[in-house]
């Protein structure tokens, strides 16, 4: 192992990550009080990404339906990358583009949350999807990497946008933010 690209590795993560904490923590509670309300009001949370985020869309997904740091009652969180015959069916008989609009436009309510997760930004069926949430009342949050600022910012209520360009240092970015946004929520809703 090259102990230097371990270093160049750690520091611009470290970078990354402090920079995010000074000029979004606020916006990062903000996400969570808004998904502690919608599970307050018996709404539930939609998450959506591609590739990678596709498995930060599941991740987050297990957290709240099962639990984070202790065991608590479930919470309604579905990640609309798991269901492959709707998947297929969608990209198949219509556009891959469609693939997640299509399951906001069958199962998003007012006061549900769509998240959609996109490094770039950039993700066509992503974008989509959070027009299809906000045409369905839907509150939208995006989570993207700063080329994602101009496309993706727009379509969300809140948008945390980490400052990079780079996949690895956004994807880790992410995970962070959501560990914090579970934990609040967890805490908020079922410590008294």
């Amino acid at each position: 192992m090259n102990s230097l690209t371990l270093q160049v590795e750690l520091h611009s993560h470290q970078r990354i990550l402090e920079q995010t904490v000074e000029q979004s923590s606020r916006l990062i509670g903000e996400i969570a009080e808004s998904i502690v309300r919608c599970f307050q009001q018996g709404n539930k949370l939609l998450l959506c990404g591609n590739g990678g985020s596709a498995a930060d869309a599941q991740h987050v997904a297990a957290e709240f339906v099962n639990r984070f740091r202790f065991d608590r009652a479930a919470l309604p969180a579905i990640a609309l990358t798991t269901d492959t015959s709707i998947l297929t069916c969608i990209g198949n008989d219509s556009a891959f583009e469609n693939i997640f609009s299509r399951q906001v436009e069958a199962l998003a309510k007012p006061g549900d949350i769509l998240v959609g997760i996109s490094t770039s930004g950039g993700s066509a069926n992503v974008l989509k999807a959070l027009d299809a949430g906000r045409a369905r009342g839907a509150i939208t949050i995006g989570f993207t990497g700063e080329k994602g600022r101009e496309r993706m910012a727009s379509k969300c209520d809140f948008c945390l946008i980490i400052p990079s360009a780079d996949t690895a240092r956004i994807q880790e970015c992410h995970e962070f933010a959501w560990h914090v946004i579970c934990a609040i929520v967890e805490q908020t809703l079922f410590i008294k």
